[in-house]
């Protein structure tokens, strides 16, 4: 019994994490509506049973990928600003060497950035489901702010607005500019390299 259950547990969080994974490729190449619980079974190697056993609806099923997402991301941010830190972020070089270092953390993700124009578009149609996007939102944004402030308070440097604003700004340009690359078909290299310039331009004028 005692190893039966870690072994139950395992299978079950593999099982998500196969079906979470089917579906990101899916609502990324065809969106959430053109993606059939049937579609997405079929591509993970389930039956419609193990998807209604682990998500009650399609949707939960997306809101769980973009929370996956946005923790993945921050938790790297994070690690990449206490990596920093460590060596004394004020002698970090200057603001666009700090922005590129914490943007090489979050990796060069096609998927996310089409996850997050499905997701906000969801959010536009239907109001149930902009309830929990909204409040998705906010916890990604108040991990954000609470980053901005710690680079802030590092560095010495205080905030020309602020924290949760300077937050808004960053993510707007952050989603602007990751959404023209794909529009465009920068390659990836000329991508990360634009999103860090204006990510340093607003990261100056927030700062001083």
């Amino acid at each position: 019994m005692t190893d039966s259950a870690p072994a139950t547990t395992r299978r079950r969080e593999n099982t998500r994490v196969r079906l979470m994974d089917a579906a990101a490729e899916m609502f990324a190449e065809v969106g959430i509506d053109g993606a059939s619980v049937e579609a997405i079974c079929e591509r993970a190697g389930f039956t419609r049973g193990a998807f209604y056993s682990n998500f009650g609806s399609k949707e939960e099923l997306f809101l769980a990928l973009c929370a996956r997402s946005a923790e993945t991301t921050i938790a790297a941010v994070r690690a990449r600003v206490t990596s920093i830190e460590s060596r004394g972020l004020e002698d970090a070089g200057d603001v666009r060497q700090l922005v590129q270092e914490v943007l090489e953390a979050t990796g060069e993700d096609r998927l996310d950035v089409l996850l997050g124009a499905e997701t906000r578009l969801q959010a536009l149609r239907n109001p149930g489901f902009a309830e929990a996007y909204l409040a998705l939102n906010q916890g990604l944004g108040e991990s954000v702010t609470q980053l901005v402030r710690d680079i802030a308070a590092a560095r010495r440097l205080s905030l020309r607005v602020p924290a949760d604003v300077a937050t808004d700004l960053l993510l707007s340009v952050w989603i602007s500019t990751s959404e023209t690359a794909l529009l465009t078909r920068q390659a990836p290299s000329e991508s990360r390299s634009g999103l860090a310039d204006r990510l340093s331009q607003v990261v100056g004028l927030i700062l001083e």
